[in-house]
């Protein structure tokens, strides 16, 4: 039985952790097409969580197109369709227009996302928020290849909302969304030590608003940071002649 105590200290929520499980368990055969999902009660008693932890869970995996509830039978497990063409798939990164278009749907995104976990998050996940800054802080100033570490950090407040549809839709875009790596075909380009300066500078602004439980300043805060992406490729636009260095 799944300690909630101990799920809680990993920063995720019981949702989260009990939706992985089972999707686990269906991707690697435990579970296999036809097969019956254990009923709402047992799994209640499994995972040690309460009913409304376990319905949400199911309605993840719903939308993961891996299961299907049958009136009166229960939740089975479903073939994946076949072909799927998941969203955010067909953008063409190689365009600076296309990475301005998911710069501007980021930070509707993620402006919500830090403004709740400003409001939401647990010791551990502001924990893995900061750890997120220093590594990257730390990566930018030896040099070294930071895209990485960038994504971790906007990945960890989106996890901080305790809303696991900001970290999926996060995932689902992938690391490679970081422009300075989608634009040159995930060959990134060394950034300057001025620029490291202001992305930190960014950064840091957006972590001391969700420490101070500041949820209005947080949403600003990483609105303001997506927006100045926006507009250094915008700039890129205007001078295709200079690449611009984030």
């Amino acid at each position: 039985m799944m300690n909630p105590d101990s799920t809680a200290s990993t920063g995720r929520t019981l949702v989260q952790r009990v939706h992985e499980v089972l999707r686990g368990q269906i991707t690697d055969g435990s579970y296999k097409p036809g097969d019956r999902l254990p009923s709402e009660l047992q799994l209640t008693r499994d995972f040690g969580v309460s009913r409304t932890v376990v319905r949400e869970a199911i309605a993840a995996l719903r939308a993961d197109l891996l299961v299907e509830p049958r009136q009166g039978a229960g939740v089975f497990v479903i073939d994946p369709p076949a072909n799927e063409v998941l969203p955010f798939r067909n953008i063409d990164l190689a365009k600076v227009s296309s990475l301005i278009e998911m710069l501007e749907l980021r930070t509707a995104v993620e402006g919500d996302a830090a403004g709740l976990a400003a409001l939401r998050r647990s010791p551990a996940q502001e924990e893995k928020i900061i750890e997120a800054s220093y590594l990257f802080r730390s990566k930018a100033m030896n040099g070294e290849p930071t895209s990485d570490a960038d994504f971790a950090f906007h990945l960890a407040i989106a996890e901080a909302s305790n809303n696991p549809r900001f970290s999926e839709f996060l995932r689902l875009i992938g690391a490679t969304v970081i422009p300075r790596r989608a634009v040159r075909d995930g060959d990134e380009p060394k950034i300057s030590q001025d620029y490291v300066r202001l992305l930190d500078a960014e950064h840091e602004a957006i972590l001391t608003a969700i420490q101070a439980d500041d949820e209005e300043g947080a949403r600003a805060a990483m609105r303001r940071h997506l927006k100045n992406s926006q507009l250094r490729y915008r700039q890129f636009l205007r001078n295709t002649r200079t690449f611009p260095e984030a």
